[in-house]
């Protein structure tokens, strides 16, 4: 296998790290902000997270959550990042961050996701975040909705399940369009879209014992992300022509477990299955492939006229995309299945594991690449990596060597996946800064290059510590990846 002996990065590559609202911010009911799906997901012990863990709610958990006050709701509070931006942005400055990704919690801007008029303390908020990005020349890259739908609209429409959300969000991102036209050039609009099929709360604010047709709701409410994702591309391009629209896949590649041709056949299918959202959103179109996938699952989609006209019309101008692990399929099933949380396959054994049972393929972030590039022929930028790991403090300071390998040899095989001619345009690792789980709400995963004196029930200084990968980051960037 080809190996380049010098990794060459382009000129302008954005280097930064990936957060998300609800992960960082806290201040869930401060300055006229509204609950989000997040803030009613509880804190999920070791013991009640072995197996694949559940980001779902039912209407008695979703009711009880609401007006629960001794439960412990980790996203309520973050890491304060709404109090401490200016202290955490001077961080990532000084690693030299090019670009910061951040979603806007929609719930700040429209309290209940339905109002006309937004909360001008949420937007004056953000204009204060992206004017501190800025600062140090740093771009922001947002993410409009990233798992972040405001309660307001869970209960009066079951969230993304009805059309009728299509317009609210339309409002929202042409509100916070208008406001950040000179601020913000890069926007995303679904966190992870193919989420919602997997966990359609998660996705979309779901409650899936209130679906009308529970087999079919994911797939009708990732038609209304389409829909709503086109028409704000449309907008986004009227409103400042420099803004760069993108999609986001959590994307995992599939192999097949053993040679059998039945295995890579359902491999084959499981990445269709994983592809199908950017078939949608960057070639425009419904591929003819999930015809027949929704025919034998009893799957019913509902369009309106002139919504296929739409989808090919307004595609995005880039893909992006998270990746973590891969995956393997196989129908021998005397193969063991690996560990995670909504994505699980069989236990690949040339694959090392994390502390949290995933999988660990560096080699498969360039096949990725490389099919993402051949697919589709549009930018690519890879906006999550990373390893959630146990950290230890030992006199004021973080030995982070595994974090740093495993950044290393992903960022390496980015490198690789360029010389080989994919055209990749920045990587934000996730993340950044110590934040909360976004699976089981803990804050004992860590991921950062910033320590967070917290614990998961929210306890702690939340003094910032700079572990050994802040300073081997740092030349990472200032050696454009030359220095790995």
């Amino acid at each position: 296998m080809p190996q380049s002996q010098t990794i060459l990065f382009p000129e302008g590559f954005l280097w930064g790290g990936a957060t998300a609202a609800n992960q960082i911010e806290g201040a869930y009911n401060s300055d006229g902000k509204g609950l989000d799906a997040q803030d009613l997901m509880p804190f999920v012990t070791k013991e009640q997270r072995k197996g694949r863990i559940s980001m779902d709610l039912t209407s008695e958990q979703f009711e009880h959550n609401l007006k629960d006050e001794v439960g412990v709701y980790p996203k309520r509070f973050g890491i304060d990042f709404y109090h401490r931006y200016k202290e955490d942005i001077k961080l990532f400055a000084e690693m030299g961050f090019k670009v910061f990704r951040i979603s806007i919690s929609w719930a700040r801007i429209f309290p209940k996701g339905y109002e006309q008029e937004p909360n001008e303390k949420g937007l004056s908020f953000y204009d204060s975040v992206f004017d501190e990005c800025h600062k140090y020349g740093i771009q922001p890259l947002v993410t409009l909705s990233h798992y972040e739908t405001p309660v307001g609209l869970i209960k009066k429409y079951n969230g993304w399940e009805s059309r009728e959300v299509i317009d609210h969000f339309v409002h929202y991102a042409t509100t916070v369009f208008n406001r950040y036209k000179d601020k913000v050039k890069y926007w995303l609009t679904f966190n992870e879209i193919n989420v919602i099929t997997k966990s359609p709360y998660t996705g979309g604010g779901i409650i899936l014992d209130r679906a009308k047709d529970p087999v079919s709701v994911g797939y009708q409410a990732a038609h209304h992300q389409f829909v709503a994702s086109a028409l704000v591309t449309k907008i986004a391009h009227e409103i400042n022509s420099d803004f760069c629209v993108g999609c986001m896949l959590a994307r995992s590649e599939i192999y097949p477990g053993t040679n059998d041709p039945v295995d890579i056949l359902l491999a084959q299918q499981e990445n269709n299955l994983n592809l199908f959202f950017t078939d949608v959103q960057v070639r425009g179109e419904y591929p003819a492939y999930m015809t027949r996938y929704f025919e034998e699952n009893g799957i019913h989609i509902h369009k309106k006229t002139g919504d296929d006209e739409l989808l090919k019309s307004y595609p995005v101008d880039f893909l992006s995309f998270s990746y973590y692990t891969s995956l393997s399929v196989s129908t021998h099933h005397d193969t063991a299945a690996s560990e995670g949380n909504l994505f699980q396959g069989q236990v690949n054994p040339y694959l090392e594991t994390s502390d949290w049972g995933w999988q660990i393929d560096p080699i498969g972030l360039r096949v990725a690449l490389n099919d993402l590039y051949v697919r589709y022929r549009v930018p690519l930028f890879i906006v999550e990596n990373g390893l959630g790991a146990y950290d230890k403090v030992e006199n004021g300071q973080i030995h982070d060597d595994y974090r740093i390998s495993y950044l290393r040899e992903h960022i390496r095989q980015i490198g690789e996946a360029i010389q080989d001619g994919a055209d990749v345009i920045g990587y934000t690792s996730w993340g950044p800064i110590d934040l909360v789980s976004m699976s089981t709400s803990e804050m004992s995963k860590r991921y950062g290059f910033v320590y967070v004196d917290q614990d998961d029930e929210g306890k702690g200084t939340l003094k910032r510590l700079k572990k050994d990968s802040f300073y081997w980051y740092k030349k990472v960037i200032a050696s454009n990846g030359r220095e790995l």
